[in-house]
Formats: C-alpha cells, structure tokens, sequence
C-alpha cells in the first residue's frame, strides 16, 4: 500500500507562465504506483510524494521511461523542457494537475 506524508509546492513553467498546483492525492497516489512498477521496487520501499526519483534508483533512462508510463496513464504529453524538472513524485503529480487541466481548458 502507497502512503502519501507531508505536502509541497512547486513551481513549473508550462508554455513561459508560472503555474502553482497541488496535486490531488489520489494523483500523487497513481504516481507513486507508476514509479514503483516502472523501477520495480519491492513493497516494504516507501514511495511517497517527497520521494526522490534519484534516491529510489532511478536513472535518466528510467525517469525517461516514468514520464512515457505517465503520459500514456494520464492521457497527457509531457514536453521535454518540463519533464527535465521533474525530481520527486510530487513534482511530477503537480506537472499532471496542471497538464490535464490544460488539455482541459
């Protein structure tokens, strides 16, 4: 079971604007499920939204290859230049939160 501790806020530039969203919990929830398969983790590893990609053994291939399993789990793209400041789960469920409400719009 993914538990989700504490909260964050960050900053990401979608399209040159700033842009601050908190995402939901049951976002940073799915998130940390795609990160846990994608990098194979076991089950007694925490993932959670402060999680470090880095830090749970992610590479630049492997946070490649998260973003493409969350692209493709959320209906969304991600564009290179804000996919490069994604470094924990939290900052990649905030990126989602304000993508999909863009696809949205």
């Amino acid at each position: 079971m993914t538990s989700v501790t504490g909260s964050s806020m960050s900053m990401t530039s979608l399209s040159g604007s700033f842009k601050q969203t908190q995402a939901k919990p049951e976002t940073v929830n799915k998130v940390c499920e795609i990160v846990r398969k994608q990098l194979a983790l076991p089950a007694e590893t925490a993932v959670t939204g402060e999680s470090k990609f880095a830090t749970l053994g992610a590479d630049s291939l492997d946070t490649v290859e998260i973003v493409m399993g969350l692209e493709e789990a959320f209906d969304i793209s991600v564009k290179e230049d804000s996919a490069q400041t994604i470094a924990t789960v939290q900052d990649a469920a905030d990126l989602i939160e304000d993508l999909v409400m863009e696809k949205d719009a």
